[in-house]
């Protein structure tokens, strides 16, 4: 999958990060939208460093899978850092 098959995925996986976490996330769309690129790209990374999952197909569950995780956990890092700075 190229470059651009990864941002559309990001972008997609963020959306239904964001859909997912409970509660009001710190940031808007566009921010969580450019988190679920980071965190496609970390579940891409991990999912093939940790698990040895091959992520050429767009279409596959594994793929899409592995990025909403990454999405997820990019999403509450990045909730958890922006609430103790406000604190």
């Amino acid at each position: 999958m190229g470059f651009f098959g990864f941002l559309l995925l990001g972008f997609l996986a963020g959306a239904i990060a964001k859909l997912i976490l409970p509660g009001k996330q710190a940031g808007g769309w566009f921010i969580t939208l450019l988190l679920g690129v980071v965190g496609a790209l970390l579940g891409g990374f991990l999912g093939s460093a940790l698990f040895n999952i091959p992520l050429q197909d767009f279409f596959s569950l594994q793929t899409w899978l592995l990025a909403i995780a990454g999405s997820i956990i990019v999403l509450l890092i990045y909730g958890a850092l922006v609430k103790r700075r406000h604190s």
